[in-house]
């Protein structure tokens, strides 16, 4: 995928370590420990090894979502072939400061698109009980398709196509 992928307000590019300071924040961030999970990430040290195996790892491309004016990051957007998925599941994860701004339909809706010229279908999961997320990815066009156990967790699968 070509980076930066640009819209009105964002600059969406790969995530680098120079996100590091960002990545703390997120990856301990209310939102991000109760629907994602933690990830043992509290240093700039721990950021750094954590980029480096996500950029490292063929099946992930995580994206840092900057606000274009002064280029700030607030949110990522992820694309990750998973094991137990057919095809690449997009995610999303903002700042709380600013969530209901529009920005992660933005992004999303940004990436989603580029992405469908290249496949036929995109997924994403979700806790049933993150309607936050739930609502968003329906906004983009994401039906429900079905639900997974993972981990002796149920997640819900939700599917786009290419139009």
């Amino acid at each position: 995928m070509q980076t930066p992928i640009t819209t009105g307000r964002l600059s969406i590019e790969r995530l680098s370590v120079s996100d590091s300071a960002f990545m703390v924040e997120l990856l301990n961030s209310k939102g991000w420990l109760a629907f994602i999970g933690e990830r043992h990430v509290h240093s700039k040290e721990d950021a750094e090894a954590y980029i480096n195996k996500i950029n490292g790892t063929p099946n992930f491309t995580y994206l840092v979502v900057k606000l274009k004016e002064n280029r700030l990051p607030i949110g990522i957007i992820s694309l990750i072939q998973r094991d137990y998925l057919p095809h690449i599941d997009l995610g999303f994860a903002l700042l709380p400061g600013f969530m209901g701004a529009g920005y992660a339909y933005e992004g999303a809706h940004a990436v989603m698109e580029h992405m469908l010229q290249n496949v036929e279908k995109l997924l994403a999961i979700a806790l049933p009980q993150n309607t936050s997320s739930i609502q968003l990815l329906q906004k983009l066009g994401f039906a429900y398709e079905e639900a997974v156990t993972v981990n002796n967790e149920v997640l819900h699968v939700y599917a786009i196509h290419r139009k």
